[in-house]
């Protein structure tokens, strides 16, 4: 089996399923409402269910386009296909011109970052807008070198690809309130075996394989995509990736910058904030 076995609930993912044939492999997003196009970029381990409040808000007033990366939620796991960021901003940089989307605001989470920020940089002249939240488009520091290290050990991989680790243990604890019965099922739905977490476990391991490719991204965004009008929408509480680090390389990139902190908000802060992130992104790009 290639693709999860799995139908989003109406009442939590009221979206009409599209499905784009790659050059790699068959990608499930959605398409809604009018206006503006903003794509969204999900990180490790979720899929465009993350975006499913931003969506129902701004579907009146933006054409809201939220991809699942290949290997990741309804869409194909592919074979041959190796799950690098590199790859899977190819992927999305072919969407972007299928759909021939002009005037386009790009946001990216986690894996979203850079993977957004790739794809924007390709395809410059159809960007108007970003909008950044947690994440990173540089080499990884020693805190997030020892996180790979320790992610891509064999003990770990074997707890990722068996027993579902990034989806029960890691996102339930970085998001503030209790995610209820189905909101997690629909998190584990679209990976219910080891097969179905390829994506999923090999993102970590890219942290540390990724640097030059990383490295190169650093420069292509400061060079393409600096005077990008962006927002900012931050998890003032992410552990990880860390607003005191990683601000000040954000405000130093971008010239046009607006900065929202949520100052409760954990790593998977559009679980908790999606209206506060809704309504910048409305009143910024609206």
């Amino acid at each position: 089996m290639t693709t999860p076995d799995f139908t989003p609930m109406p009442g939590l993912y009221p979206f009409t399923s599209r499905w784009f044939t790659s050059a790699a492999g068959r990608m499930h997003y959605v398409d809604e409402g009018a206006g503006r196009p903003l794509l969204l970029l999900h990180g490790n381990p979720t899929w465009s269910f993350l975006y499913r409040d931003v969506i129902r808000r701004l579907a009146g007033r933006f054409r809201c386009i939220a991809v699942d990366y290949l290997g990741f939620g309804l869409s194909e796991r592919p074979p041959g296909f190796g799950y690098t960021p590199a790859e899977h901003a190819a992927v999305v940089s072919e969407l972007i011109r299928r759909l021939d989307l002009a005037g386009l605001v790009v946001m990216g989470h986690d894996w979203g970052g850079p993977i957004g920020l790739s794809a924007a940089a390709g395809n410059v002249e159809r960007v108007r807008g970003l909008v950044l939240g947690n994440t990173w488009f540089w080499p990884m520091d020693w805190r997030g070198r020892m996180f790979a290290r320790l992610m891509s050990s064999r003990s770990m991989q074997r707890r990722i690809r068996q027993h579902n680790l990034f989806v029960e243990r890691v996102l339930p604890q970085d998001v503030r309130r209790i995610l209820t019965d189905d909101e997690m099922a629909h998190y584990r739905g679209v990976q219910p075996t080891p097969e179905l977490r390829v994506g999923v476990a090999e993102f970590p391991r890219q942290l540390v394989a990724a640097t030059s490719w990383l490295a190169q991204l650093e420069q292509c965004v400061t060079r393409e995509l600096g005077a990008t009008k962006t927002l900012v929408t931050y998890p003032m509480r992410d552990k990880g990736l860390r607003a005191k680090t990683t601000l000040p390389r954000f405000r130093a990139t971008f010239r046009d910058i607006e900065v929202v902190e949520l100052e409760g908000a954990k790593h998977f802060f559009l679980e908790d904030e999606s209206d506060r992130v809704a309504d910048a992104i409305a009143a910024r790009f609206g």
